[in-house]
Parts: structure tokens; C-alpha cells; sequence
């Protein structure tokens, strides 16, 4: 039998630091950054959006030998008709019988044949970029469920948790995608009340399901992750076995310090299959906390933001991760 292949996956709402997280993760000897996988099939394999490296997904070397790999194993492979029934699968509105069967010892998602193509998708993957660590920022927690259920996959969980207050002003920037050459295409702006619910649903689900744990799962915020990112970084690499002596120390260390003691992530070129703009982007990163929503988020909707949260906030803040 095959050894299992070990995905991290980075959990929690969206605009919450997961590109630099995974992209710093995918750095590490033994891992490699595959983007956010469980859009593959829809923006990678049918849309044809760029990878990370800058080619389009069907010019790109990795993503054409890991599909071709794919395809070998499951010659009928439909994509479009995948990625939909995906979709289907993990509808916001299913999470409620998602609870249910979870909290009754079930599956929480049911078996399904395209669970076999996934598998053999991170399989591929790990074959084809010779790494230990796939590294997933998907976020989405029912889609943490299904990987969890695949077989020959060893799931690892990073939690990474952001003020809702943040995400939520973030969420209001017009950005475009960087997807398509010559196209302006912006990414969604999800309105105020529903980034809210998110936050909330993502991060109390992600924090109920895996809570940190040696060697399985670990919490990270995202405000120790900008100003320590090397205790951020090597707690992340020690959950997913990776070795973190690169992380800060060796000849070329992943994260150093700048003459103004300002931390600078060092970032080579990904195969990041889809996610934030922000994946295109390689070379030195330097690590601010982007605290704009503290000057510029107007008190209502800021009041709104932290009145509806609050509840997962407070329940967050009483579960110390590895690197609180």
C-alpha cells in the first residue's frame, strides 16, 4: 500500500493572511504550495486561469503532468461535470446535515466515486513535485471533511484566525484577479453581513472540528504570523512534519530581518493553482499588520462586525494555540 500523502490544509475565513501563510509553508524542503485544490477542477482544468508561475494552467509543466496522471487513472474524467457536483457537495446549506451526521459518528459527507479522483489528485501531485506536503489553503471546513475521508490522504490542519473586524473591511477593496491576461476582472466583494457570517461559521467550525493538537493541528493568528512569523512558521512546519530549521536559521533562511528589524519572508515563484492575487507575487515580502480597518472602517459597521462575532471571538481567545 502507498504511503499516505500528508495535506495541510489552512483553515479559516478568507483575507485572512492564507496565501502568505501556504506560500511561505510551500517553501519548506518536502512541500509544495498547490494553491487552493478544491478549485482546480473549475478555474485550473476549464477555465484555464493562470498558475502562480505565470503560464496558463494547461501551458504549465506541473499542473500538465499531475492531470495527465490524473487522467491515466480516470480516463472518463469530466471536469466541469466534477467541479459542479463538488460544488453540490459543499454547499454552505448542507452544513447543518454535515453536523448532524458528524455529531451522530457518521461520515460526515457521504462516499461518493469522485472521492477516488481527489485522492489520486494529491497522490499525483506529491509524485509529481517530489514533496512529502501538499499545502491547501481551501479554508472551506466541509471541504477539510471530505479530505479527511480520502483515502490515502493524511489530513493536517493550520487554523489561521484574523479579526473579523479586518477581513471584513478587506473583503470591501476592489482587487483584481490577475487571473486572465488582459482581462480586469475583479475578485467577489462578499457585502458586510455575509463576510461577517463567514467569519463566524468557518472559524467556529474549523476550531470545533480541529482543535490544536501535537502533530494534527495547530492555531495561528495572524497578527503572531506578521510580527513572529518564525515561531508562527516553525509551529506550523512541526505539525506537518517538516523540518523548521529553515524556517529561520541555515544559509538562506525563509524568514529574515531587515536593517529596520522589520520581518521579510523570501518567497520563490509557486505553481499555485488558484486563490488570492497575491500568489503571483514572489521575492522579499516584508510582514506589517495591515490594521487599515482601525483608522478607516466606519464605527457602524465596525460595531456590527464585532457585535455579531463575538461569540466566536470570545471562544477563540479561550483556546490558546501553539504559537498564543
Amino acid at each position: 500500500m502507498a504511503e499516505p500523502v500528508v495535506v495541510l490544509l489552512v483553515a479559516g475565513s478568507g483575507r485572512s493572511g492564507s496565501t502568505l501563510l501556504a506560500s511561505a509553508t510551500g517553501q519548506l524542503p518536502g512541500a509544495f504550495c498547490a494553491g487552493e485544490l478544491r478549485y482546480l477542477w473549475s478555474r485550473g482544468a476549464v477555465e484555464d486561469h493562470r498558475c502562480g508561475c505565470g503560464r496558463a494552467f494547461s501551458a504549465c509543466p506541473v499542473w500538465s503532468a499531475v492531470l495527465a496522471e490524473v487522467r491515466r487513472a480516470h480516463p472518463d474524467l469530466d471536469p466541469a461535470a466534477l467541479a459542479a457536483r463538488l460544488r453540490a457537495r459543499l454547499r454552505v446549506r448542507r452544513l447543518p446535515a454535515v453536523l448532524l451526521r458528524r455529531a451522530a459518528g457518521r461520515r460526515p459527507l457521504a462516499r461518493h466515486p469522485d472521492d477516488a479522483v481527489l485522492a489520486d489528485l494529491y497522490r499525483a501531485t506529491a509524485r509529481v513535485t517530489g514533496a512529502r506536503v501538499v499545502v491547501d489553503p481551501s479554508k472551506l471546513p466541509t471541504y477539510g471533511l471530505l479530505l479527511e475521508g480520502l483515502p490515502d490522504v493524511d489530513l493536517r490542519v493550520v487554523h489561521l484566525v484574523r479579526d473579523p473586524r479586518a477581513t471584513a473591511w478587506s473583503w470591501q477593496r476592489r482587487k483584481p484577479t490577475r487571473d486572465v491576461p488582459g482581462e480586469e476582472t475583479l475578485m467577489p466583494r462578499p457585502g458586510l453581513l455575509r463576510s461577517t457570517a463567514l467569519w463566524a461559521l468557518w472559524n467556529a467550525a474549523a476550531a470545533a472540528w480541529w482543535p490544536p493538537r501535537a502533530g494534527r493541528a495547530v492555531r495561528v493568528r495572524y497578527t503572531d504570523l506578521v510580527a513572529r512569523p518564525e515561531a508562527a512558521l516553525a509551529a506550523v512546519a512541526r505539525v506537518a512534519d517538516l523540518p523548521d530549521d529553515g524556517v529561520a536559521g541555515g544559509d538562506a533562511p525563509l524568514v529574515r530581518r531587515g536593517a529596520d528589524g522589520v520581518p521579510q519572508v523570501h518567497l520563490a515563484p509557486t505553481h499555485t493553482v488558484a486563490g488570492n492575487p497575491d500568489r503571483h507575487g514572489s521575492g522579499a515580502v516584508a510582514l506589517r499588520e495591515d490594521d487599515e480597518w482601525r483608522t478607516r472602517m466606519p464605527r457602524g459597521p465596525r460595531a456590527v462586525v464585532g457585535a455579531l462575532t463575538a461569540p466566536v471571538r470570545l471562544a477563540l481567545a479561550g483556546r490558546p494555540g501553539a504559537t498564543s
